[in-house]
């Protein structure tokens, strides 16, 4: 019986890995929601009660930061559940503060990638501290949270007819 070869398959895997978590195959990516967002919206909350798309964008960078630090640092200490996943101070939101949350999430997301993309990087295994979690799944739940964010950042935008 011939051997079969894993390397495809895990090529292809890997490759629709790294589109899941650009986004855009069947909606739209958080850079064109950012490219004409007008910085005053970042701050409005639609209702009483909702996020503002700011805090919809700083929550997506921590879970995705814990997520990924958890992966990858067995002292990493995870925020306080679930106040330590929304960010505290909402009052004063300049474009230099929302700028630097979109280039943290999008630093930490290359990263992410980057550890997709290896070949030495497997995929499938336990992570050593992680509970009896794959390296797939935290891959996985990136993808699926910020695409949920980034719906409800869209819905947002609407509500305030744009």
């Amino acid at each position: 019986m011939k051997k079969k070869d894993v390397t495809i398959p895990d090529k292809a895997l890997r490759k629709d890995l790294i589109e899941l978590l650009k986004g855009g195959q069947a909606h739209i990516t958080l850079e064109e929601v950012l490219k004409d967002l007008k910085p005053e919206l970042c701050k409005v909350r639609p209702q009483k009660g909702v996020h503002s798309i700011y805090e919809e964008i700083e929550h997506m960078r921590i879970a995705q930061e814990d997520i990924l630090r958890y992966t990858l640092d067995p002292t990493w200490e995870s925020p306080e559940w679930p106040d330590g996943y929304w960010p505290s101070d909402t009052d004063e939101i300049t474009q230099k503060i929302l700028k630097s949350a979109v280039s943290r999430f999008f630093r930490d997301l290359k990263e992410l990638m980057r550890l997709v993309k290896n070949p030495k990087f497997d995929l499938t295994a336990k992570i050593p501290h992680g509970e009896g979690h794959t390296y797939l799944r935290e891959v996985l739940l990136v993808a699926d949270h910020n695409v949920y964010h980034l719906g409800k950042i869209v819905q947002k935008l609407k509500q305030l007819g744009e």
